[in-house]
């Protein structure tokens, strides 16, 4: 037997083992017998030391124990909490997640272990994570704020039971330079000496990057006119001028029709969007775009860009990530309709499960204490910039700046590198609230928040972030609805590759529709309806 077919039988035996539970969600007690040795407020947090295991995601290059950075070892000696981070890398992290479930062995939390809202939905159903309203309303008053000021929030989060069972990462709505994420990059020294003016529509876009084709001598090596890390990027850039994607690009498939609003619409199969795959056609067949789009992956893509050979990259930062500080955003593209809508926005809830606990910890009130305080103000500032004085400094006007021994480190580390020490959230998938006075990453300096702010003309009226399904829906959405959403992002590759000639449109569309098109559309609306329903 494969490891494949062993992780699935165990699923579905833990699926019948569990089944007496199904309900458990609506009425599991969230009180523990330990409620009493958690301080109302304060520190520590526990009137006794406790010790917790919290399974927990992180990104290959940071590979230090998470028990011996700053951060970590002062909030245990300030919280009387010692946690035990039980390592995984991201890579991989699903299978090693679902081993876990599968097993019965699993810890006391999950912390940036990128936890899905079916995972949510499945297991909270189950009773393994518990639910966290009521802890919520009486151990998180940071949370509770945030919850009560974004609503959007709520909504999110709020499994098709009515229960939160997670502690999200999110984005502040007003921080745009983060939510806009990988904006469009222009080469401003190629401009100049080609003698063009930045291009503002997709035809003027066009002309513009065959004129770099057409100039070799713009780079020593091979130029490339337009990249980014993969095509799914290039299209939730480039779509926003033909009108789609106006909820974001958390929703690939479906937006509201601008025709009747407040309807759903299914976009991929509208006659404007094969207009928008002509054009990706006619860039990607007259080598344009780069041929490697579909190959290579992120770290080739940069290097690509340090070696000053890219005319257009769809990137966070080409300064902090290629070296190249000539490169400058700009507002959404006009398209042929006279479209111009910015629609590469992320969802403010980048990650729906990036804090769970789970039904064998002894001590949730208090596990939800430890986790709140980097919710707030203080704990934020403490997660992200570590320690004022050595890692960051408070200027006059409020502001806070990373000292020079992390943006410039004496033996010649990254500024990643001479943080990883001290914390913990470089790789993402971390619980938390990023606000962009606390947060130093790419997206905070001054050229993300000048394209923010161009953006932020154009940029959709309401994102939209995920939406929530019940387990049957869920079923169909792993079945059917994944079959036609793998479907159709490989035929449009063939369509944008020129391996199927668009001539063949019509006959895909009838394809897409005998596929189950109707169903996955009606179990949309009906989890759009509950999305708009929470309060």
């Amino acid at each position: 037997m494969t490891k494949k077919h062993c992780l699935l039988i165990a699923v579905a035996a833990l699926g019948v083992a569990t089944t007496a539970c199904a309900d458990a969600g609506e009425d599991t007690a969230t009180e523990s017998e330990n409620k009493d040795i958690v301080n109302e407020s304060g520190f520590p947090i526990v009137k006794e030391p406790i010790e917790l295991t919290f399974f927990t995601g992180k990104s290959e290059p940071n590979s230090n124990n998470f028990e011996e950075t700053y951060v970590w070892k002062t909030y245990e000696e300030m919280t009387d909490m010692k946690i035990n981070f039980e390592l995984a890398a991201f890579d991989g992290l699903a299978e090693k997640r679902n081993l876990l479930f599968a097993s019965g062995n699993y810890p006391d939390a999950f912390y940036s272990a990128r936890l899905t809202a079916s995972d949510l939905a499945t297991y909270g159903e189950q009773g393994i994570l518990i639910p966290l309203d009521d802890l919520i309303e009486e151990y998180a008053p940071n949370f509770k704020s945030a919850l009560d000021k974004h609503p959007d929030l709520r909504k999110g989060l709020t499994m098709p039971d009515g229960h939160i069972y997670s502690f999200p990462s999110y984005y502040d709505p007003d921080f745009l330079p983060m939510l806009i994420g990988v904006p469009l990059w222009i080469n401003d020294e190629w401009l100049d000496e080609l003698g063009m003016e930045r291009p503002t529509t997709t035809d003027a876009f066009y002309d513009y990057l065959t004129a770099v084709k057409n100039t070799p001598e713009l780079a020593e090596g091979e130029v490339i006119p337009f990249s980014g890390t993969n095509m799914t990027e290039i299209r939730g850039q480039l779509q926003g001028a033909w009108g789609f994607g106006n909820r974001g690009v958390g929703h690939k498939f479906i937006d509201v029709d601008p025709e009747n609003e407040g309807e759903l619409r299914f976009f991929r199969t509208d006659p404007k969007y094969k207009e928008f795959l002509e054009y990706l056609n006619k860039l990607y067949t007259e080598e344009l775009i780069d041929p490697e789009v579909y190959t290579h992956d992120s770290a080739q893509l940069l290097a690509k860009g340090a070696e000053g050979r890219i005319g257009a990259v769809i990137t966070s930062n080409p300064e902090t990530l290629m070296n190249q500080d000539h490169y400058s955003g700009g507002e959404a593209l006009e398209g042929p309709h006279g479209d111009k809508l910015y629609s590469h926005v992320k969802p403010p809830l980048v990650h729906v499960g990036a804090f769970a606990i789970t039904d064998k910890n002894e001590h949730p009130e208090a596990t939800v204490r430890w986790i709140d305080y980097f919710f707030g103000e203080e704990g934020a500032t403490f997660y992200f910039m570590g320690k004022e004085g050595e890692t960051y400094t408070k200027q006059e006007d409020g502001s806070l700046e990373y000292t020079e021994e992390i943006t410039d480190n004496p033996d010649g580390l990254t500024q990643d590198q001479a943080l990883a020490s001290y914390i913990t959230w470089l790789g993402g998938s971390y619980p938390g609230y990023v606000q962009e006075h606390y947060f130093k990453g790419s997206e905070s300096l001054p050229n993300s928040i000048e394209n923010g702010e161009k953006a932020a003309a154009n940029a959709p009226e309401e994102i939209w972030n995920a939406f929530n399904y019940t387990r049957e829906e869920q079923q169909f959405r792993d079945s059917v609805g994944a079959d036609l959403e793998t479907f159709i992002n490989e035929t449009e590759d063939a369509f944008i590759t020129g391996r199927k000639p668009l001539s063949e449109w019509d006959d895909y569309v009838a394809q897409v529709e005998a596929m189950g098109l109707e169903e996955y559309m009606s179990i949309q609306q009906a989890a759009y309806e509950r999305y708009q329903e929470v309060d």
